[in-house]
C-alpha cells in the first residue's frame, strides 16, 4: 500500500511542476533584443565569446511560449505584471524582468537572446534561445508510449538540438569539419538550463518510477550534452535543478512535517538533489571523454540554498511569498487566482525583496543574485572565469 506521505509527495510534485510548465506554441513578437553591457565585467569579457546558444525550460525560455497556450491557472504570461520590473511590458519571460541568461549575456557584453521561434527577429548574430517552457529531458513519445496523456509540451531538449542543427544549416554549416562550421562552434558559450524537473512532473501519476525517470533523464541530457560536443562545442555550462520544495505551490500543498533544514518541503528538494548528484557525476565521465573541452556545473541548487538559509544577507525579506499572487497567509498563493489572471493584475510594490515572483518562478532580483553567485562566488565549477580564461586563450 502507497503511504499517505507518499501520495501527498506526489500530489506536491504534480501540480507543482504542471503547473510550472507551458504548452508549446509561437511566440510573440515582445522580445527586447537589447541589453545594456556591464560596466564592471563587459570591458574584461567583450569579444570572448561572439554568441551564445541556450536550452532548457521555463526558468531560460525568453519567448518561444506565451499566455494562448499557457498552463492552467499560469496562462497569463503574456500579460502585466509580467516584465513589468525591467522590460515594463510581458516578453513571455515568466518572471518580473531579467532571466539568468539574460544577466548572462550582460555579462559578457551580448544582446539579449532572440527566441528561436520568433521569426521577427532578424539579428541572430550573437545567438539564438532555444529553450521552451516545458520541455522534458526525455522524448515525448516515451511518455506517449507509456500511457501518459495529460497535456505535455512535446518539445524535449533533443528537439532543442533539432532546432539548433536546422539554425546552423540555415547558416551554411553542414558538416562540423568545415571552417565555418568550426568557428560556429568554438566562439559560442552553450548554456543549458535546468531541465529535468517536468519528466518527474510527467510521471508521477503513473507507474513509472522516480528511479527510472531519473536514470532516463539524466541519460538524456547527457546525450544532448554528447551531441554538442561531437559537433564542435568547446564551452558549456549546465545547470542543476533548482530547489523546487522552496516554492510558493510546494509550500502550501506540503503537509506541516514535510520540511527541511531551512524550511522548504523536504521530499521535493530531495527528489531534485538526487537528479543533480546523478548528473554531476556523468558530466564528470564526460569530461574525461572530451578533455579539449570546458563543461562546467552550475549548482542551482546550493546557490538557492545558499539564499534561502540567509535571505537577507542578499537583500530579500520576503523568502516564501509570492510577489504576484492572492491568498494572503505565509504564502500570498491561491491557485485559482494567479499572477496576470483578472483578480491579480498588479504584484507587490518592490520585488527586489521578494525571491519568489509567482508562485512557481523567481523574481529578476533572485535571478541576478544566482547570477552573481554563478558568476563571481564560484557556485560554477569550473568556475566561470576558468571558463573565460580558457576561451581567450
Amino acid at each position: 500500500m502507497v503511504s499517505s506521505n507518499s501520495l501527498h509527495t506526489t500530489t506536491i510534485f504534480f501540480l507543482l511542476m504542471n503547473l510550472l510548465l507551458a504548452s508549446f506554441s509561437t511566440c510573440s513578437s515582445a522580445t527586447d533584443t537589447t541589453a545594456t553591457a556591464s560596466t564592471t565585467t563587459g570591458a574584461a569579457n567583450r569579444h570572448r565569446f561572439s554568441k551564445i546558444y541556450a536550452f532548457g525550460d521555463s526558468y531560460t525560455d525568453t519567448g518561444n511560449t506565451h499566455s494562448t497556450t499557457g498552463p492552467y491557472s499560469y496562462g497569463y504570461v503574456s500579460r502585466p505584471p509580467y516584465g513589468t520590473t525591467y522590460f515594463h511590458r510581458s516578453t513571455n519571460r515568466y518572471s518580473d524582468g531579467r532571466l539568468v541568461v539574460d544577466f548572462l549575456a550582460t555579462a559578457l557584453s551580448l544582446p539579449f537572446l532572440p527566441p528561436y521561434l520568433d521569426r521577427s527577429s532578424s539579428d541572430l548574430s550573437h545567438g539564438v534561445n532555444f529553450a521552451v517552457a516545458g520541455s522534458t529531458a526525455i522524448e515525448h513519445e516515451f511518455f506517449a508510449r507509456n500511457n501518459i496523456t495529460m497535456d505535455i509540451t512535446p518539445q524535449s531538449l533533443m528537439t532543442q538540438f533539432m532546432w539548433f542543427k536546422k539554425y546552423l544549416e540555415r547558416k551554411g554549416c553542414r558538416g562540423n569539419g568545415s571552417p565555418r562550421c568550426r568557428a560556429e562552434m568554438a566562439n559560442a558559450l552553450f548554456w543549458v538550463g535546468e531541465i529535468g524537473a517536468n519528466d518527474y512532473a510527467y510521471s508521477f501519476t503513473s507507474s513509472l518510477s522516480p528511479n527510472l525517470i531519473r536514470e532516463l533523464a539524466v541519460k538524456n541530457v547527457i546525450n544532448f550534452l554528447q551531441a554538442l560536443l561531437e559537433n564542435g562545442a568547446k564551452h558549456i555550462v549546465v545547470q542543476g535543478l533548482p530547489l523546487t520544495g522552496c516554492l510558493p505551490l510546494a509550500m502550501v500543498l506540503a503537509p506541516a512535517d514535510d520540511r527541511d533544514d531551512i524550511g522548504c518541503t523536504a521530499s521535493v528538494n530531495n527528489q531534485s538533489y538526487t537528479h543533480n548528484l546523478l548528473l554531476q557525476n556523468k558530466l564528470q565521465d564526460l569530461r574525461r571523454r572530451y578533455p579539449d573541452a570546458i563543461i562546467s556545473y552550475a549548482d542551482y541548487f546550493s546557490a538557492h540554498h545558499a539564499v534561502m538559509k540567509s535571505p537577507s544577507t542578499h537583500g530579500f525579506i520576503e523568502p516564501f511569498k509570492a510577489c504576484c499572487g492572492t491568498g494572503g497567509g505565509p504564502f500570498n498563493f491561491d491557485l485559482f487566482a494567479t499572477c496576470g489572471s483578472p483578480n491579480v493584475s498588479k504584484a507587490c510594490s518592490n520585488p527586489t525583496k521578494f525571491v519568489n515572483w509567482d508562485g512557481v518562478h523567481l523574481t529578476e532580483a533572485m535571478y541576478k543574485v544566482v547570477s552573481d553567485m554563478f558568476f563571481h562566488r564560484g557556485y560554477c565549477r569550473p568556475s566561470f572565469d576558468i571558463l573565460l580564461s580558457n576561451k581567450s586563450h
